[in-house]
């Protein structure tokens, strides 16, 4: 595979099939130098946040100096003295270390995307920002699955009329490296969800007696809006014993349980006999609330049946339609007055997204070393 297969200029356009988006820090350059700026700032307690960060690094006899700018996140400057495979750490991002052999990797990814202004300094805020974003992932339990990752690079891959192996070849021979590219798919995906999430919470927090005084107001009627009780057979897969061995084998015991449901009252007794069987009660569940994955499978079930059967990151699953119905009560005009709000996420997920990326270099120590 020639080089020039790669389209890396557009990979935000390829991600796009495995997540919500890619973020302006990976495609605007023509402020880098100012944008360096804005990993500089202050923390609440200052010593307490440099201990943390500094856990686990030899300390330095130099002193610590702050920079200049204090509005957003701590930022220190030492002499480093620890070493780490693959090169020294360079900067601490709230204990996360970014090494040198790393930020060499994302220049060398930057020049792929045809990145231009002073490299060295976007590879850097890039490698900090995604620090950051994995960093509120991991804390929220929204970090993408080595499995999701896996099928988004795969997916990439096809795009380039190529393999995962020779994909990883190419970007081993460019100085990319595999393991750095994945885990910049990983903080991508990740941080969609984790926007997404923070954008829901608050679309959540609409009070009820709000909405419905409004809808009084207006003389508007509530909505009708369909209502789910569904069961969630769940055929478990430890991490440990996840392979695609075992894959098979549960989706197997999946497809034969499928084949002969016996409906949603005998579910649970007829799945004693299984082993790792976990089935979960979803009850009242209107239309908007459906899970995003399922929504499409569950719909088509056309109120009964099952869904067809998927890989989660539980093991192997599928749902069952006990029932639906139509509903319009206080209830059903807040999910539909929070789905309205949701569906203009992709209108403000920018300024969302700024705003959150703020928020956490804010609270973020940055260490130089």
């Amino acid at each position: 595979m020639k080089p020039t297969e790669l389209v890396f200029k557009s990979v935000c356009g390829l991600l796009l099939l495995a997540m919500a988006g890619c973020t302006n820090t990976t495609t605007s350059t023509s402020n880098a130098s100012k944008q360096q700026s804005e990993t500089k700032s202050k923390s609440k307690d200052g010593s307490n946040t440099q201990t943390a960060a500094l856990e686990g690094v030899e300390s330095s006899d130099a002193p610590a100096i702050a920079e200049k700018n204090e509005e957003l996140a701590k930022v220190i400057r030492k002499q480093g003295k620890v070493n780490n495979r693959g090169g020294y750490i360079k900067i601490l991002v709230n204990g996360t270390p970014i090494t040198n052999y790393e930020i060499q990797r994302r220049i060398a990814f930057l020049k792929v995307r045809r990145v231009g202004g002073n490299r060295a300094e976007v590879a850097e805020k890039e490698l900090i920002e995604q620090a950051l974003k994995i960093g509120e992932a991991k804390r929220l339990k929204t970090l993408a699955s080595d499995a999701q990752v896996d099928s988004s690079y795969a997916q990439f891959a096809k795009s380039n009329r190529a393999t995962p192996a020779q994909l990883s070849k190419e970007l081993g021979r460019l100085g990319i490296g595999a393991s750095h590219f994945k885990e910049f798919i990983r903080s991508q995906m990740s941080w969609s969800s984790t926007v997404q999430r923070r954008f829901l919470a608050k679309t959540r927090q609409i009070n009820e007696r709000d909405v419905v005084t409004g809808l009084r107001k207006s003389g508007s009627e509530k909505p009708e809006l369909t209502e789910y009780t569904l069961k969630q057979i769940v055929f478990v897969i430890p991490a440990a014993r996840r392979n695609s061995g075992t894959l098979s084998a549960r989706k197997q015991e999946a497809k034969a349980f499928r084949q002969r449901f016996p409906g949603c009252e005998q579910a649970i007794d007829s799945a004693k006999n299984l082993k790792d069987v976990t089935i979960i009660d979803r009850r009242r569940v209107l239309e908007p609330e459906l899970p995003q994955d399922w929504k499409d499978p569950i719909l088509n079930a056309d109120g009964k049946g099952t869904t067809s059967i998927r890989e989660t990151k539980n093991g192997v699953e599928f749902f069952a339609v006990c029932s639906k119905r139509l509903v319009s009560d206080d209830r059903a005009a807040v999910v539909a007055q929070q789905a309205e709000n949701f569906s203009s996420f992709n209108v403000k997920s920018n300024g969302v997204e700024k705003e959150y990326l703020d928020q956490l270099r804010e609270n973020a120590t940055i260490v130089y070393q």
